[in-house]
């Protein structure tokens, strides 16, 4: 099994991401993601961007990682191939009575560039439609669906 698999789905696109933490599983989320975007391997390391994103959920804190990701490369063009992910955590059942998840995380890529890079699937978003977290006999499966 690789770090990640595409998803067949009619009208829209999607993938599993595995790893043996959750922090792994999120961060071949994140290259699974760019993957269907571009090839990773036309992706230079020219600058770096310092994201951070918190949530109630898990299931949210990946969904605004994602499309956080997604923003930046709408707004910015800026597309990753190295992810590093600092900070990973879910605090549940703070005095409110919430969970509170926060992902800090650096990425390092440049602006995409029509001209030198394959254009695969336009990412509108991470949607919560079929998502899925879920750790299995030592492995953390991701099973996240795209807006395209």
């Amino acid at each position: 099994m690789g770090n990640f698999e595409y998803i067949d789905i009619s009208g829209d696109v999607g993938l599993r991401a595995f790893g043996s933490t959750l922090k792994e599983a999120f961060l071949n989320a994140s290259l699974g993601m760019y993957s269907l975007i571009t090839n990773l391997d036309s992706i230079a390391v020219e600058k770096t961007a310092a994201l951070s994103v918190e949530s109630h959920s898990l299931d949210g804190l990946l969904v605004s990682w994602l499309n956080e990701l997604i923003f930046r490369f709408d707004t910015y063009g800026f597309i990753g191939k190295k992810v590093t992910i600092d900070t990973l955590e879910c605090d549940t059942g703070n005095r409110a009575g919430l969970n509170t998840c926060k992902l800090s995380a650096v990425i390092e890529g440049e602006e995409f560039d029509p001209g030198r890079h394959e254009g695969k699937f336009l990412i509108k978003a991470a949607t919560y439609h079929r998502l899925r977290i879920e750790k299995t006999d030592g492995q953390w499966e991701i099973s996240v669906i795209f807006d395209i």
